[in-house]
């Protein structure tokens, strides 16, 4: 269920919410290798699914990164920012992998809206979030994104 905000002011009052859980995406193979065609990023315990079967994680893991980059498309099911002009990510505070996403586990993501801050011409909105795989304990992303809305 996404949280819509219509316009800055009504963004700024969401300051300290908790947004909610997405839904879960399936992490599949054939993502991982659109993603290491994508980047470059061929190492074989991304790509390899046989050797990858005997190395250290026991199956394929999506790339880090590949984690990473699905924050947006999950964070767009949490919070909806209409009234601006122009949404943009402006980068990141903490990023770390505390685990793998194994080919074939469902992550999603827990949001919280930490900050939201002026800035020229709109506001900077700062989100912790934590990435989470289902049946595991430990989160395979935790991080802070900064994005800016312009009004």
């Amino acid at each position: 269920m996404s949280i819509t905000a219509n316009g800055i002011d009504e963004l700024k009052k969401l300051a300290g919410s908790d947004l909610g859980t997405s839904e879960w995406i399936e992490v599949t193979q054939e993502r991982i290798n659109t993603f290491a065609d994508a980047t470059g990023d061929h190492q074989w315990i991304h790509v390899d699914e046989e050797k990858a079967k005997d190395g250290p994680f026991g199956a394929p893991i999506a790339h880090g990164y590949l984690t990473l980059s699905l924050f947006i498309p999950l964070f767009t099911e949490l919070l909806e920012v209409e009234g601006v002009t122009t949404k943009v990510n402006y980068g990141l505070n903490k990023v770390r992998f505390p685990s793998p996403v194994k080919v074939g586990s469902r992550i999603r993501l827990v949001g919280k809206l930490a900050d939201v801050e002026d800035v020229p011409g709109g506001v900077q909105v700062t989100v912790d979030g934590t990435i989470e795989i289902e049946g595991v304990p430990k989160p395979a992303a935790v991080l802070q994104s900064l994005s800016r809305f312009y009004a």
